[in-house]
């Protein structure tokens, strides 16, 4: 006895049509994206102000965990990132503490002197090197505020 197997010709065309609009998915599917090219490295800004002391005056103390972003740049020199983690909280005399230890830790002890006043300013002066232009680039913090100014 010979045993077959029998396919209706409606299930049979069924078949073919996904079968063939798979390949069209295929086809039609948009290439993967290439990479991103990797980001250009930016120039450094030619409007620098430069003095040889800088006060950053903190206002207000911190609403929210938070951080400061600043940047340090010697004439001629390459730019140093300092960046302050401030915790949600903090009094506008913290603020500036934790400002300072931060520029403490960054900046090179031979060339820069770091230092409080009036317990909510920070002042930071040059020991020997160029002047230096100081900028606050970023700050997430709410409630407070940074005034940078040259001496």
């Amino acid at each position: 006895m010979n045993i077959g197997v029998f396919v209706r010709p409606t299930l049979m065309a069924v078949g073919l049509l996904f079968a063939g609009q798979a390949a069209l998915a295929q086809e039609a599917a948009p290439a993967a994206p290439a990479p991103a090219a990797p980001a250009a490295a930016t120039e450094p800004a030619k409007n620098l102000h430069y003095s040889n002391k800088w006060r950053i005056e903190i206002k207000e103390g911190a609403n929210n965990d938070g951080v400061a972003r600043f940047e340090v740049t010697p004439k001629g020199e390459a730019t140093i990132a300092v960046t302050v983690t401030i915790k949600e909280g903090r009094s506008e005399n913290g603020v500036a503490s934790d400002v300072k230890k931060a520029f403490s830790a960054a900046l090179d002890a031979k060339r820069f002197h770091v230092e409080g006043d009036d317990g909510e300013d920070v002042l930071v002066k040059r020991k020997s090197g160029p002047d230096f232009s100081l900028k606050l680039v970023e700050s997430t913090l709410r409630g407070t505020h940074f005034d940078v100014e040259r001496e």
